[in-house]
């Protein structure tokens, strides 16, 4: 993976495209799994040693570990319509797997990941934390200041998010393909050799 953006809009053959598949996809799942299994034991190391409201200083004034439970969206947004985001987050899951048949780049498998594996990761805890299935809240615990404290799959979702703002700004499609504009310039009136058409080339 280059640090270009574009680097992977270059498409290979139709052959070697067969082989490149698959390792897109594997590089998605990675990332996936990844942000879900890192979010799911941070909160399993947060619930085990750490008390609900406990903050401990970490790098103070910058960052503190602050347990709570949010029962809203991202970053605290939304409270008291979690059952709301749980259909939100399963609708988008679904959403991103329907869509892995277009993948065709490296960035957008990194950014599908990322964006997948903090949905599921969110949405385990709606499903299974308390209160209750599909109304439970979620575990958050990174607090910055003058921020709202979240979790790591707040982050793996706002980072996947603006990966995938950057590529649609660079026109870079999910197969990978630059999409450029049509920027045909107009044909100048084509003439003959000689001049004018029908007229004879002076000498």
């Amino acid at each position: 993976m280059t640090d270009d953006l574009t680097a992977d809009a270059t498409q290979p053959a139709p052959a070697e495209r067969r082989k490149w598949r698959p390792a897109m996809l594997w590089l998605f799942a990675g990332f996936a799994v990844f942000a879900y299994v890192f979010d799911q034991l941070t909160k399993l190391w947060v619930t085990s040693t750490m008390t609900e409201g406990e903050r401990i200083p970490v790098l103070p004034p910058l960052l503190h570990w602050y347990y709570i439970r949010n029962s809203g969206a991202a970053f605290s947004i939304g409270e008291n319509v979690t059952w709301i985001f749980t259909i939100i987050m399963a609708v988008v899951s679904v959403a991103i797997l329907f869509q892995l048949r277009k993948l065709g780049s490296a960035w957008w498998a990194l950014s599908l990941g990322l964006l997948l594996g903090g949905a599921l990761g969110n949405l385990t805890d709606r499903l299974f934390r308390e209160p209750s299935f599909a109304m439970g809240h979620v575990v958050d615990f990174i607090q910055l200041p003058n921020f709202a404290i979240f979790n790591i799959a707040d982050s793996a979702v706002v980072s996947g998010v603006v990966i995938i703002c950057l590529l649609t700004l660079r026109g870079v499609g999910m197969d990978g393909k630059r999409q450029v504009a049509a920027t045909t310039k107009p044909a100048k009136d084509a003439r003959p050799a000689g001049g004018t058409t029908g007229e004879p080339s002076g000498e």
